[in-house]
């Protein structure tokens, strides 16, 4: 029987297993001795066929090192590059070692691949494919391409200067008045974030499919909204924290009723100069069609569309991106650069090799480690949109 056959037949087990507890459990929720004894039969097989997939795996590895030519294998790790020296998950044998694994979903692993084993088990993306997958997510993720990205290998701590020197005139031999310098930090940690895409057999086994780029897109695409909500309204409870959240985002400039184009203009300059010079909006797409409407006082819409391919649309002579996962009740405008956004370490690729047995499927994971943080409140300033007026602070 093959590695195949008995996955679909342990996952048949399984299901069986799931409804043969759940249709004979009693008033009180427990089995009877009887079906008790009948269950744990059912564990002992799914066991057993555990036992015996693992087997034919180990066989199908050994055969594949076996019949491998006899070169001596890398032992360098890729995270202790040398001087002048390549590291594994860069070069071109390790990237064609990557995707024969996704082909023969991870049954070949050559010695190579070895190399880029992370901590979770899974394998290190080629570098390559790594920066191929980094820029599809600044395509997708507008607090990529806005905030300012970081690599740490640990918990990252960030000083924030709470006092500026102040210059006085001085007299001629007159005393001179030192100020003190006060710092704050913040801490970049590390949020585990999983991305899980399916592919079916026929699509591993043909060759003619680019099995990279479509892995390569669906991650992408899947992280990269992820990432977005986080950046924009995360709470930093198991995510990155927001620049819209209420205790640690940007600095609320002010609450209306309903945004009128006065309001805008004072959230603008809400915005201390500084930080103008590099300063955006971002809207929520539904917030779009009341502020396009809005017109100053000489009757002139304050929105100004862009006429030329490429370009962004502008408000007031600023640009704007839009969010679906931007709240719906707040405007943010500011220098988004104050937005770090900390990746902890490299991406790893996993497979899920059982899970989607019984349908002919298997999933592929891609597991990455990131923070984001906004370090200078006031550098974005935040226009509520409710019920209530209330005076500057920290959202």
């Amino acid at each position: 029987m093959t590695t195949k056959e008995l996955m679909e037949k342990r996952a048949r087990l399984w299901e069986n297993a799931k409804d043969f507890l759940e249709s004979h459990r009693g008033e009180n929720g427990c089995l009877s001795a009887e079906d008790d004894a009948a269950y744990a039969k059912m564990e002992a097989d799914i066991t057993a066929l555990g036992k015996e997939i693992n087997r034919t795996r180990r066989q199908a590895e050994i055969e594949a090192e076996l019949s491998a030519p006899a070169t001596k294998p890398l032992t360098g790790k890729p995270e202790n590059e040398k001087d002048g020296e390549t590291p594994v998950i860069a070069t071109a044998a390790y990237k064609q070692a990557m995707l024969n694994a996704f082909r023969s979903k991870f049954r070949i692993i050559s010695n190579i691949l070895e190399e880029g084993t992370d901590a979770n088990g899974g394998f290190l993306v080629p570098t390559e494919m790594d920066r191929r997958l980094i820029e599809k997510m600044r395509g997708e993720n507008i607090m990529r391409r806005l905030g300012t990205v970081i690599t740490t290998n640990s918990e990252h701590s960030i000083a924030i200067s709470n006092s500026a020197p102040t210059a006085t005139w001085v007299a001629e031999s007159g005393a001179i008045t030192f100020g003190g310098a006060t710092f704050d930090r913040k801490t970049l940690d590390a949020h585990k974030l999983v991305a899980a895409v399916k592919v079916t057999e026929e699509l591993l086994a043909d060759s003619a499919i680019d099995l990279e780029s479509y892995l390569v897109r669906e991650f992408a695409k899947a992280i990269a909204e992820k990432e977005e909500e986080a950046f924009l309204i995360g709470d930093g409870n198991g995510k990155p924290t927001g620049v819209f959240d209420a205790t640690a985002g940007g600095t609320v400039a002010n609450t209306v009723t309903s945004a009128t184009s006065n309001d805008l203009i004072d959230l603008v300059y809400a915005l201390g100069r500084g930080y103008r010079r590099n300063a955006a909006f971002i809207f929520n797409d539904a917030t779009i069609a009341s502020v396009r409407k809005l017109k100053d006082q000489n009757g002139a819409y304050i929105w100004q569309p862009s006429y030329q391919a490429g370009e962004p649309d502008k408000l007031m002579g600023y640009t704007i991106y839009t969010s679906a996962v931007a709240p719906t009740n707040a405007i943010a405008f500011g220098d988004y650069s104050y937005y770090n956004i900390g990746d902890r370490g490299s991406r790893s690729f996993d497979i899920l090799r059982e899970l989607f047995a019984a349908s002919g499927e298997i999933g592929f994971k891609s597991t990455q480690r990131v923070d984001g943080i906004l370090t200078v409140p006031e550098a974005v300033q935040i226009l509520k949109i409710g019920t209530t007026q209330s005076g500057s602070g920290n959202s």
